[in-house]
């Protein structure tokens, strides 16, 4: 039988980040790889409409019963795509907002 479904998104995943940041065309990308354009551009849709459900919105605010901010407070952000965004200690809303919109539209 073919590859387990996570193995198969993973893979897709992968190829789809890889050509992103080659700085090739899909279509010279795909050639290279012996992949089809029809294949990767089905597959990108699909990760990215996955990836899109698996989002929600929240809304961060701070409390008096929060402690201050220290070290070791940051919190990572893992993306399908295998980004990684770490969030220190004040950041800025807007500017996170931006990068995380900037990542899912990359492609």
């Amino acid at each position: 039988m073919g590859e387990p479904k996570r193995e198969v998104e993973s893979k897709w995943s992968r190829q789809i980040s890889e050509q992103s940041q080659s700085g090739q065309t899909v279509e010279a990308f795909c050639r290279e790889r012996g992949l089809t354009t029809s294949q990767f551009y089905t597959w990108r849709k699909r990760l990215r409409r996955s990836s899109a459900r698996q989002f929600l919105e929240v809304q961060v605010t701070r409390t008096p019963s929060q402690p201050t901010a220290g070290p070791g407070r940051a919190i990572e952000i893992c993306l399908s795509g295998g980004q990684l965004i770490r969030v220190e200690p004040g950041f800025d809303a807007k500017h996170l907002r931006a990068v995380v919109a900037a990542l899912e539209t990359r492609g």
